[in-house]
């Protein structure tokens, strides 16, 4: 047993049960259907040559059994190199009973219908992993994302009763933990919002962090570059209109009247565009 006092337990839906633990069932379901499926195509692959003796008018056998077996050992004789071809000599009249269906899908849709099976007990979906447009990925990983944002939460709230000691003088320091909802799809976006919330005095250690960069890296090379290089100084930033004065800006806005202006909206990136409007641009290219 585990000590309560120096022990914590996470979990994602507030449940004790695995995440994934419906989908067992239909994962052995899939193995099965894969197994029937590889023997389906095995036996689509096997053919058999029937070579039928003849019989006369009267329905007397032309050959005899040992020559009918002398001719059956020819042509297994003649067709032992070849893969998946066996040889039947009979003097009966042979007829092939088929089972399959006369859709020449039907196979392929039943592995499919039992694959997305297992996807729909997980509540994850398919097209995450095979996805057949730019859109319905996008959604795919913001749902699975938002899913695990409890976990976050649980996270932050562990962290912070672990610094919590520390908290003993609150009127000079007050330590805080927080995660950032930043992921490897995410991050570009997150850092550009946290560029903007920065221009009107938010954090500006924020677009640091949402690239990957930690908290003493970007004091250290903040520290680095401007008190030991003096960079503030020889690298002087463009001036913004949060920060230049209002004489500046008038004059600024008086040249922009007289230049011509190219007009409409940026072009939007590649996984912000609809399929139809990517199927447009390949169109014209």
């Amino acid at each position: 047993m585990l000590d309560i006092k120096n022990s914590i337990k996470f979990n994602i839906n507030g449940e004790d049960a695995p995440m994934f633990i419906a989908v067992i069932p239909t994962i052995i379901d899939l193995d099965e259907a894969k197994d029937l499926d590889k023997k389906k195509m095995a036996q689509e692959l096997l053919k058999i040559i029937i070579q039928k003796m003849p019989v006369d008018k009267n329905g007397d056998l032309v050959f005899d059994v040992d020559e009918a077996k002398q001719l059956h050992e020819n042509a297994v004789a003649m067709l032992k190199k070849a893969i998946g071809i066996d040889v039947l000599t009979t003097f009966a009249d042979i007829d092939i009973a088929n089972m399959d269906s006369n859709r020449s899908t039907t196979a392929t849709d039943d592995l499919e219908r039992v694959e997305r099976s297992v996807y729909n007990e997980a509540g994850v979906s398919q097209m995450q992993f095979n996805t057949d447009g730019n859109i319905a990925l996008e959604k795919s990983i913001l749902n699975d994302a938002a899913s695990l944002y409890n976990l976050i939460l649980q996270f932050e709230a562990f962290m912070n009763d672990v610094v919590e000691k520390f908290n003993k003088k609150p009127k000079k320091y007050y330590y805080r933990s927080q995660i950032l909802t930043t992921t490897i799809y995410n991050y570009q976006e997150m850092a550009k919002m946290y560029k903007e919330q920065m221009q009107i005095g938010f954090s500006k250690m924020l677009p640091q962090i949402a690239m990957g960069q930690s908290q003493s890296t970007i004091l250290a090379n903040a520290y680095f570059e401007n008190d030991i290089l003096d960079l503030v100084n020889v690298f002087i930033p463009p001036i913004m209109s949060s920060t230049m004065s209002s004489d500046i800006l008038d004059r600024i806005n008086s040249k922009d009247d007289t230049s011509e202006s190219t007009g409409g909206r940026p072009e939007k990136s590649d996984d912000e565009k609809s399929e139809k409007t990517i199927m447009n641009e390949e169109s014209k290219s």
